[in-house]
């Protein structure tokens, strides 16, 4: 699978997730994934739910339209963001856009 994919109007990201980094913010690929760092520690599924809220705020869209389709207890996530408003700038970057 490519780091992103279109399902319609909803985006599927597949993450590899680096906890307890110094700050929030998508790295770049790792492979067929996006890095994400952040600040989060791996302990008892709080870091999901950080992820969860943290990628709500960037692509403006409720807590409830981020959904985790995959990876609950890994560092290799796949998370599905319903209909996202907006794109951040660290992913339009790696070349992120909006389907035709």
């Amino acid at each position: 699978m490519a780091a992103w994919r279109w399902l319609g109007h909803d985006l599927e990201l597949s993450l590899h997730v680096q906890p307890k980094a110094s700050r929030d913010q998508f790295v770049g690929l790792h492979g067929d994934a996006v890095k994400l760092a952040i600040t989060a520690p791996p302990v008892d599924g709080k870091a999901n739910a950080y992820i969860i809220k943290l990628l709500a705020g960037w692509f403006d869209v409720t807590k409830a339209s981020v959904v985790l389709v995959r990876g609950d207890l890994s560092r290799q996530k796949t998370l599905r963001i319903q209909q996202p408003k907006q794109l951040p700038v660290s992913l339009v970057a790696i070349g992120l856009q909006y389907p035709e």
